[in-house]
């Protein structure tokens, strides 16, 4: 018998020890609900699990996206529906125009509406837009993120939907003007007044109607003019192809013609100062270093002119040009053409919505099934873990017991000493 050293109490403590661990491990699981509460737990579940942690926040976040996108082309769909609409009723003003029961005033009456129409159109291209980013200017290509890894991503581009892309402007025009030369004969051939500009089917050339309805002069290209009696000419900067010409004490004064390179329909004003093109809102639109051709930010060129126009020249781009019949006719097919452009575009944006939808339901998918496999890695049965706890909880009571009869050995001792 010895008393220095007490073996059994000393067992029975570390089993003691032993049965208080793992109890207060028990107790920790059932309290978090996790059976890896830290590394220690499961080295390998928690890397495990960690990484499919990772990957279920990637796909929430990824279908939040597609949701998000999904919005985006939503807002540029609405717009087309818009759109197209405008370009409805532009048809119907370019049929009703084709036919002859209209006068020349009927038709430039219509031609007002077919001019606003197309502004509206330029205008919902520039304004349509989504948390600041353009949609419908043909500048939009978007990057949509809808996986939960690198490189999982969907493209989506959106071309421009304004009037000019859709063919549905005009060409420029400004005011210019020139002087009546005599070749020689001193007699005047075209007299001052008032003149029509009108093409001559059966020539191909442009003539100058007077009151009578005569012509007194004509061109091949609107810019130059001889008179048809005589030996007097016109020279304009820029083609005069429709409109009236005036001349009074032997100066012409009339609406040119400039190609449209680039311009949307609308009213734009020559600044000397910035050498630049303005809009009505006072925005720069294009700019010039020689007052001739103007190109915007991006280096497209917009519009040259023949000659350099001077500080407040007045830039006017008309819609889509219904003012005579042949011109109806043809305005007829070009904005059937542009109805299908759209047409094409919304379904476009549609196949991408429903895609992304079938997107959604796939990342849902997957999340709930990896969020299940994680789950049984990291989270603790209840049960099992319970009857575990119940299990130590026993032994703790029980090595409690031990301790204090092991304790009571050495007293046994003090038998030997009576």
């Amino acid at each position: 018998m010895i008393i220095n050293h007490n073996i059994a109490a000393l067992n029975t403590y570390r089993q003691l020890s032993t049965n208080n661990v793992l109890a207060n491990k028990s107790l920790e699981k059932l309290s978090s609900g996790l059976r890896i509460v830290r590394a220690g737990d499961d080295a390998a579940g928690l890397a495990i699990s960690e990484k499919m942690r990772a990957q279920i926040r990637g796909l929430e976040m990824a279908s939040k996206n597609a949701q998000d996108a999904i919005s985006l082309i939503q807002t540029a769909e609405g717009a087309l529906n818009e759109t197209h609409s405008i370009l409805q009723r532009m048809r119907e003003l370019a049929v009703q125009s084709a036919n002859d029961t209209n006068t020349a005033v009927d038709r430039e009456e219509l031609q007002k509406e077919v001019d606003q129409l197309s502004q509206e159109l330029s205008r919902i291209g520039n304004t349509t837009e989504f948390n600041t980013q353009k949609l419908l200017n043909g500048t939009f290509k978007g990057v949509f993120h809808i996986g939960a890894n690198e490189k999982q991503n969907l493209t989506v581009g959106i071309n421009d939907m304004r009037a000019y892309a859709l063919g549905v402007v005009g060409d420029a025009t400004i005011e210019v003007t020139a002087s009546v030369t005599d070749g020689g004969n001193t007699v005047v051939d075209i007299a001052d007044g008032t003149y029509t500009v009108q093409l001559n089917d059966q020539t191909g050339k442009y003539e100058l109607i007077n009151a009578n309805g005569q012509a007194v002069a004509e061109s091949t290209n609107g810019k130059s003019w001889a008179a048809k009696s005589g030996d007097d000419t016109l020279t304009f900067t820029e083609a005069v192809k429709s409109g009236t010409v005036t001349i009074s004490s032997g100066t012409a004064t009339a609406t040119g013609q400039v190609a449209n390179s680039g311009l949307q329909a609308g009213v734009y004003k020559y600044d000397g100062s910035q050498k630049a093109l303005l809009d009505s809102n006072g925005e720069v639109i294009a700019v010039s270093t020689d007052a001739i051709t103007f190109k915007d930010y991006a280096g497209n060129t917009l519009i040259t002119f023949s000659a350099a126009i001077t500080d407040g020249t007045e830039v006017t781009v008309r819609g889509i040009d219904i003012s005579s019949k042949q011109a109806a006719n043809s305005a007829v097919t070009t904005i059937n053409n542009a109805i299908e452009k759209v047409s094409a575009e919304r379904s476009k944006l549609g196949a991408y919505q429903n895609r992304l939808e079938h997107t959604i339901n796939n990342l849902g998918t997957s999340s709930e099934n990896l969020t299940a496999a994680e789950s049984r890695i990291r989270d603790i049965d209840m049960a099992k873990e319970m009857m575990q706890f119940a299990k130590m909880n026993i032994l703790q009571q029980a090595a409690t017991a031990m301790l204090a009869q092991a304790n009571q050995q050495p007293q046994m001792v003090l038998q030997l000493l009576r």
